[in-house]
């Protein structure tokens, strides 16, 4: 690896930088880099200024001069890894361990002796999925019936849990999304170490991380997203003097700055100095200097600001307590009185008592807190797991979030709580909805939920320079000349399929930009197409919408149907009140339920196939259309199973089909801006894809008109296709517009106010086109395009209104004005004015049947 150097900042610019910090002015990342070269009187000046920041954050949580400790046992579940870390003698090889993982009766010995030292932490440290790069790691699991190494890491997390009440706290690097959705319900936190931003120091030959997968620093950013969208408190850090300039060391930190001001999720920063150890390839590095960490941890502190925890490992400053507390830490990690400090052997902890002192003697208050920091304690709902709740609150002061100090682990069962799903609220929403309306624009905690809204809008992307997008006035019209439009209408005559290739992508996108002429003419194309393909009938199902729960924390920004538990809006149904809907719709002609909830967590994992089963019970031969697949890989995820066991259960206890809804657009750039923590794309093509395997229908959908771009709805048009092509299990698509009005992302001023009805017209016509010969049936909402609407997206490629709904409060919530229910008849008529005949189908296209009493 080639070293970098950077021109040392001027005396100059440091003293600049450090007077607009004292002022209070938000520094740029040049104005950062050069205070981490600041020595001597102007050390000491930012040294007071990050000690202030520090000390107000303190007042605003409670707890002025108080610095945290968490009292933990150390359990290295395994010292086997697939990276090569250059500094690391934490990982080893096989041969050189008894065993390729602790065992579980090792695991709960050791914990146990902990929590008989009174500790309340088990952190989990362990190598990156060793399995994949050592047999023996593979080998081990697979004797013992585990799948993977996070697989066995939750089986001992639940086994600490239940046996000696300690609270996990889980390291085992790299984890994608779903991995952190299978992890959060035990445990309160988990961590990971940025360590740095400098891709150079993992690419090239002789860097730290060279030869580490798992050290990309593109992918490491990835996870702190991925715990951010899931919800969890989660520890992160910088790792300073392995090679990385200055100017590399600020941007890790405004990296995570910039993920916790989009997710609100890190709940402690860590400031780690390179130790270099023996027996390693950076044994000659010299270990970063204490007043290079002290500069460090005082620009980490302004530019986090006060309300975030910043720690400094205790046992590798060579005692300098007073230094790094004058820098602006508020926390001084996890100190065992049991365990050595197993990536740092040769450097023990102090003891806690030395801590302490240290503390006092610097004017603070030292305090015992648990894995989960006392922010995140008391804000409870949304980041900590209703199985972990009893666990946590034996351990800690419901006042101040902090440890009871005196409290000792005690085992208990990890179950879902009895009485937690407790039925009640304004479960009449669905019929008062269009009567009394919703009680306010938005939620309660609208100002926290959703994220940094600044941080937000930075992340929206613009259409590419390529795609053609019509200006003011200048709209893309048959008469114009445009070569692409021409191309484009060739094609949808022709071989309308043909648009979804990508040597035909400049066409199809001229397309979704056509108007006038132009676009009377794609909407005859597709309406041909439609002919020729199903016919005349307008078809549309009896059915009934029924939203068991519209309690939801995952903070999608685009809706405004989730509510907190303590909402005015905010619903529960129990299991025999959805079977007492069930019942009412099956007696007035209605062949299918469409039921979807909110992701609610306190909803016991076994309510979903519970509802399933009621409604089967109480009509056998209703159809249920149920649960999105963002409903889907989170009950699977509770329940410690892979989505095609929870399907294959489901589908036993009678579940038919499943709606494609939670697609929204399946590019992850835009589903994060607009969803913050719904499934990513690849999630939503396996479920679907799974539950097609299991026999499970489902339809699909894609919501526009917000935040994307037509080049973004070619790509998910591309998906559906591919799916399609795989699976053969969509039975429509529906083309769901953008409802704007109480959508909190448009009320924060950075999405759209919904599609125009020229978006409209292109987009159910292109659906036709692209989707010829893959999917028959092309669905327009009534429900948010209106009457006429809908008969305009009738005459240009649709042949489907969907159903009478019966009750619709998702779309009502978002300030749509088209009422939440439609009759047979009025279904009848909308077919009418479109000139076509109307006919009643069932859920999967067929006939419907003349529904029996029950």
């Amino acid at each position: 690896m080639v070293e970098r150097t950077e021109t040392a900042p001027t005396e100059a610019s440091i003293r600049r930088a450090c007077k607009r910090a004292a002022e209070g002015r938000p520094l740029d990342a040049d104005e950062a880099t050069a205070l981490l070269s600041a020595r001597g009187p102007v050390l000491e000046e930012l040294l007071r200024i990050a000690g202030g920041v520090r000390d107000a954050g303190l007042r605003e949580a409670g707890r002025p001069g108080v610095v945290t400790f968490s009292k933990k046992v150390f359990i290295p579940l395994t010292r086997l890894c697939r990276d090569r870390c250059h500094y690391c003698t934490f990982v080893t090889v096989p041969h050189k361990l008894p065993a390729a993982y602790l065992d579980r009766d090792e695991v709960l010995a050791i914990a146990r002796a902990g929590a008989a030292q009174g500790c309340k932490e088990a952190l989990f440290t362990l190598g990156d999925r060793p399995e994949e790069r050592w047999p023996a790691a593979r080998q081990w699991l697979d004797e013992r019936g585990y799948d993977s190494t996070v697989s066995y890491l939750r089986s001992v997390a639940i086994a600490v849990l239940e046996e000696t009440g300690l609270l996990p706290h889980l390291n085992p690097g790299v984890l994608d999304w779903s991995e952190l959705q299978r992890l959060k319900p035990v445990a309160p936190s988990m961590g990971m170490m940025l360590e740095t931003t400098a891709t150079r120091l993992w690419s090239e030959p002789g860097g730290p991380h060279y030869g580490s997968p798992d050290k990309e620093p593109a992918v490491r950013l990835r996870v702190l997203a991925d715990a951010g969208r899931v919800g969890v408190p989660f520890t992160t850090g910088i790792l300073i003097g392995i090679g990385e300039t200055h100017a590399e060391r600020i941007d890790a930190i405004f990296e995570i700055r910039r993920s916790h001001r989009e997710y609100g999720h890190i709940q402690e920063v860590i400031v780690q100095n390179f130790r270099a150890k023996p027996d390693t390839a950076m044994r000659g590095m010299p270990d970063a200097e204490l007043h290079d960490l002290a500069a460090t941890v005082a620009v980490a502190r302004i530019l986090l600001g006060p309300k975030v925890r910043l720690q400094a490992p205790p046992n590798l400053i060579a005692g300098e307590f007073a230094l790094l507390l004058r820098a602006g830490i508020d926390d001084w990690g996890g100190v065992s009185p049991l365990t050595p400090d197993h990536v740092n052997p040769e450097r023990p902890w102090p003891a806690i008592e030395e801590l302490a002192r240290h503390s006092a003697a610097a004017g603070f208050t030292l305090r015992e807190r648990l894995t989960i920091y006392p922010e995140y304690v008391r804000r409870g709902e949304g980041w900590l797991d209703p199985r972990l709740g009893a666990h946590v609150r034996a351990l800690a002061d419901p006042a101040t979030g902090l440890a009871v100090e005196s409290a000792r682990p005690a085992g208990m069962p990890w179950q879902e709580p009895e009485e937690s799903f407790v039925p009640g609220g304004r479960t009449d929403l669905h019929a008062t909805i269009d009567t009394d309306g919703r009680t306010g624009d938005r939620r309660g905690d609208f100002d926290s939920v959703y994220g940094d809204w600044a941080e937000v809008a930075a992340r929206v992307s613009a259409p590419a320079a390529s795609i053609p997008a019509p200006a003011t006035g200048e709209t893309a019209t048959a008469g114009s000349g445009d070569a692409d439009l021409r191309a484009g209408l060739r094609l949808a005559a022709d071989d309308p399929a043909a648009l979804l290739a990508p040597a035909n992508a400049d066409a199809a996108l001229a397309l979704f930009n056509a108007d006038g002429p132009a676009l009377e003419q794609l909407c005859r194309l597709a309406d041909d197409v439609r002919r020729d393909t199903v016919g005349d009938d307008v078809t549309y199902v009896v059915n009934r919408n029924i939203n068991f729960s519209n309690v939801c924390y995952v903070g999608c920004r685009f809706c405004a149907f989730a509510q907190r538990e303590s909402d005015a809006d905010a619903y529960r149904l129990s299991v025999e009140q959805v079977a007492d809907r069930a019942e009412e719709a099956w007696r007035v002609g209605a062949t299918e339920v469409c039921m979807q909830g909110g992701i609610d967590p306190k909803l016991p994992g076994t309510t979903y196939a519970e509802l399933v089963r009621a409604v089967k019970r109480r009509v056998p031969q209703m159809h249920v259309h149920a649960f999105s697949p963002m409903e889907i890989v989170t009950a699977a995820a509770k329940a410690g199973v892979p989505v095609r066991e929870w399907l294959t259960e489901m589908r036993e206890a009678g579940l038919d089909t499943i709606p494609g809804t939670a697609a929204e657009i399946l590019d992850d750039d835009v589903r994060w801006v607009l969803t913050k923590g719904k499934l990513p794309a690849a999630a939503w093509v396996d479920v679907v894809s799974t539950a097609h395997e299991l026999d499970i229908r489902s339809s699909c959908t894609m919501m526009y008109g917000h935040v994307d771009h037509p080049g973004q709805w070619l790509a998910h048009f591309r998906v559906l296709a591919g799916v399609q092509d795989r699976t053969g299990g969509f039975t429509e698509f529906v083309a769901l517009p953008f409802v704007h009005t109480n959508a909190p992302i448009y009320l924060a001023g950075i999405a759209r106010p919904g599609p125009t009805w020229r978006e409209n017209r292109a987009v159910h016509a292109m659906a036709r086109l692209l989707l010829h010969g893959r999917i028959p049936n092309i669905q327009c909402s009534w429900v948010k395009l209106g009457d006429e609407g809908t008969v305009a997206m009738l005459n240009g490629g649709a042949n489907d209104l969907g159903g009478t709904l019966m009750e619709e409060t998702i779309s009502r919530m978002a300030g749509s004005d088209n009422g939440s229910a439609r009759s047979e008849e009025q279904l009848r008529q909308i077919a009418a004015l479109a000139g076509r005949p109307a006919r009643k189908r069932n859920t999967a296209y067929g006939s419907a049947a003349v529904p029996q009493s029950v």
